[in-house]
């Protein structure tokens, strides 16, 4: 029988997290569990062109492993390397299995424990479940009539072909969020002509990057130094909720940045107005790039907004809402996640039979993002509301680990076997998250995004600053919870 204490489902900076902090704590007794046939998540698969963070590198790292990056906003290959330098230096690859995608998980009252159905690998069981797959691991390609005739190549940003050769070819991307951004730049030289298909603009400011020199590097390898620098970089970014959340004078001021950047880099006024968003800057996920909008302005490039927009698709291209029969060799999919409704993407059947879909229907919500009545030991990394607009995610996973590993200690330090919160704790809880999200550009700018469940509820977001957050997950507060 596969039992261990821990199960860790994901091998990105969640799963990665969860597992160094068991081994700070004396607890080596784990496994993660990995669908892919490779270890490290989101920056090993996302392997497009032009991938990078857009948080600073110093800052979007673990606390607990310093690196010595070469550029302030780190590419996809460093990324991966970095991922890597964890795995290593805590001893972790032997510690996942890989090709284990889970089928669905349940809870064994008796036995107080999780059973995890994998399709391949078995079944797995374990006291402690940590879900990590992250809210940026279920690709979302919307259906147009005629998809499944086009005889071209396709594929979605988040499993980019790199033995298809785009180079003089004629390409589509759908989409132009943060993926679109970063992947136009790149093959836009490369390509015969490249029609990029926006459904609604988005905000953009630019990109201040710049690659560290040796003696900046070896700064970086001072634990101080590199202290210092992430805690500049944090009460920076921090200062950012103030505009999303508390002052819309701030937020002009950011928005008029941005205009300003559209114009000085956009002269076409047709391209210009095409390229102008109807909402508040911050509704939705500002872009990050320098390159972006002159991109755009290429003779090669055609930006086709949502009146010239897709209505169907057949065996060599795309006809468009206006008429247009677009010739096409390859379409991209840069067509985003289901990180709300479809944050954990198998069934999850809990105590007495309780389905997870079923709390769910209505809207995803957990205690902290991170537990839920009638789910005992469970945890999930990066749940409902945790997301964070102005910084570092892994400041708030790291966040996560303090609540998470106090629950785990509490009970072996009570010679108990079960902690589940309490019904009236967790909807106080996600009662003030959505009575504070009123007050957020997220809730009132305007615009509809993938911070928002079908409901309307934003559940990607934590409406204020991460350090509030850390303050609420910075211990276990036995009177929210039962203990058996």
């Amino acid at each position: 029988m596969q039992t261990f204490q821990v199960l860790i489902i994901g091998s990105g900076f969640g799963g990665q997290c969860a597992a160094v902090n068991l081994l700070k704590a004396g607890i080596d007794d784990f496994l993660l569990l990995e669908r892919r046939d490779f270890f490290g998540g989101t920056w090993c698969q996302n392997t497009y062109p032009g991938a990078a963070v857009d948080v600073p590198s110093p800052l979007y790292s673990l606390s607990f492993a310093p690196y010595r990056w070469t550029q302030m906003f780190a590419g996809q290959a460093e990324l991966h390397r970095y991922t890597q330098h964890v795995v290593e230096q805590f001893g972790l690859r032997d510690k996942v299995q890989l090709n284990a995608n889970v089928e669905h998980i349940e809870w064994d009252d008796d036995a107080k424990r999780w059973a995890v159905h994998t399709a391949s690998k078995g079944t797995f069981y374990a006291q402690f479940l940590i879900n990590a797959t992250g809210p940026l691991s279920q690709p979302v390609i919307p259906h147009f009539d005629g998809i499944e005739r086009f005889q071209g190549k396709t594929f979605h940003t988040n499993n980019w072909d790199h033995a298809y050769d785009y180079r003089h070819k004629r390409v589509a991307i759908v989409g132009s969020g943060a993926s679109a951004a970063q992947v136009i730049p790149v093959i836009a030289p490369d390509v015969e002509h490249l029609h990029v298909f926006q459904r609604t603009a988005h905000w953009v400011l630019p990109r201040a990057d710049r690659v560290f020199g040796p003696f900046q590097r070896w700064l970086l390898g001072l634990k101080p130094a590199y202290k210092l620098l992430r805690w500049m970089i944090y009460w920076q970014f921090e200062t950012r909720v103030i505009a999303f959340k508390y002052s819309r004078p701030a937020i002009h001021l950011v928005q008029q940045q941005a205009l300003r950047l559209l114009k000085r880099q956009v002269p076409d006024p047709e391209l210009r107005r095409k390229l102008t968003p109807d909402f508040t800057i911050g509704c939705k996920r500002v872009l990050v790039s320098s390159t972006y909008y002159p991109t755009l302005s290429r003779p090669n490039v055609t930006l086709h907004s949502r009146e010239q927009g897709i209505k169907s698709i057949d065996e060599t291209g795309i006809l468009t809402q206006d008429g247009q029969h677009i010739d096409l060799d390859l379409i991209v999919w840069s067509t985003g996640y289901d990180a709300t409704d479809g944050v954990i993407s198998y069934p999850v059947t809990g105590r007495q039979g309780t389905q997870l879909k079923d709390v769910w229907a209505q809207y995803p919500r957990a205690y902290l993002g991170t537990s839920l009545p009638e789910f005992p030991n469970l945890f999930i990394v990066t749940g409902p509301n945790t997301g964070i607009g102005h910084t570092s995610a892994l400041f708030i996973i790291e966040s996560q680990m303090n609540y998470i590993l106090d629950c785990i200690r509490t009970l072996k330090k009570q010679g108990l076997r079960s902690i589940e919160v309490r019904p009236e704790a967790e909807r106080t809880y996600t009662e003030m998250i959505h009575r504070e999200m009123e007050r957020t550009v997220w809730k009132s700018g305007g615009c509809h995004s993938w911070y928002q469940s079908k409901s309307g509820h934003v559940i990607a977001m934590f409406p204020g600053f991460s350090f509030s957050y850390h303050r609420l997950t910075r211990a276990l507060k036995p009177a929210d919870h039962i203990l058996s």
